[in-house]
């Protein structure tokens, strides 16, 4: 039992995350609290400064580009979706945003689509000019019109 002066978090997780928690417990010989304590702990290195989006130079030492410890230990799967329309494309421009960054893909020559898509989605998929990339539509209706 804790002390009074020691408070108690509770979070719920997905079975997988659960499963993926103790495995790694299993694997470093150490408890679930000590592993969260640790990844608490490592939080407290960034404290000192506000939060705020990484520039691009600094994207490389920020905390939102560095995993965790125990996420370098899950395996990556391919992605499946149930949307047909997957169109294939050279990324021709990314505008970030505070919150959203706007992405132009080129399908065929002259030919592009825009999305608009979280900064962090953009930053997670490392989108930059001159990649590969899809775009991905799932519609449930199309509206044509003329004058």
């Amino acid at each position: 039992m804790p002390r009074k002066e020691q408070g108690w978090v509770t979070f719920q997780t997905s079975e997988e995350e659960r499963k993926i928690l103790e495995e790694f417990c299993e694997q470093s010989q150490r408890t679930k609290t000590e592993i969260l304590r640790e990844l608490v702990r490592s939080l407290n290195q960034h404290s000192s400064a506000p939060i705020s989006l990484p520039t691009k130079e600094e994207k490389q030492e920020d905390i939102y580009t560095q995993k965790p410890e125990f996420e370098t230990n899950i395996p990556k799967k391919s992605l499946k979706v149930s949307s047909r329309n997957i169109l294939k494309g050279v990324i021709k421009r990314v505008v970030c945003g505070a919150v959203n960054s706007e992405v132009t893909i080129e399908i065929i020559h002259k030919v592009e689509l825009t999305s608009i898509i979280t900064r962090a989605s953009a930053e997670e998929l490392e989108l930059a000019e001159g990649k590969e990339a899809y775009a991905v539509i799932k519609s449930n209706d199309i509206v044509i019109a003329r004058e």
